[in-house]
């Protein structure tokens, strides 16, 4: 959880292969997974959150280096301490069949 601005752009870019200047949030967890950043480039600029947790832990995946696309309720779930599979969610269904 060292790295600024630059380092996790560079970071995103290049070991993910990744556009940092796309319209996306990028997350970051330290170790201990009480802590995260997320980095956002809003067009003129990036801006950086950073966030300690007092209580609770994030339910972070396995893979420290598995790159995920999250919906924004997955991103809601996971921030919230939950895990990104959530059980009894209804599932999405597909529309138009009967």
């Amino acid at each position: 959880m060292r790295k600024g601005i630059d380092g996790l752009a560079a970071l995103i870019q290049d070991s993910f292969q990744l556009d940092p200047y796309s319209d996306a949030v990028f997350l970051f967890s330290g170790w201990s997974k009480d802590r995260y950043k997320c980095l956002y480039f809003d067009g003129d600029g990036f801006a950086m959150l950073y966030k300690r947790l007092d209580n609770g832990k994030l339910q972070w995946p396995k893979d420290e280096n598995e790159v995920r696309n999250l919906t924004q309720q997955e991103l809601r779930w996971l921030l919230e301490g939950l895990s990104l599979q959530q059980p009894k969610a209804i599932a999405k269904s597909a529309k138009g069949v009967f």
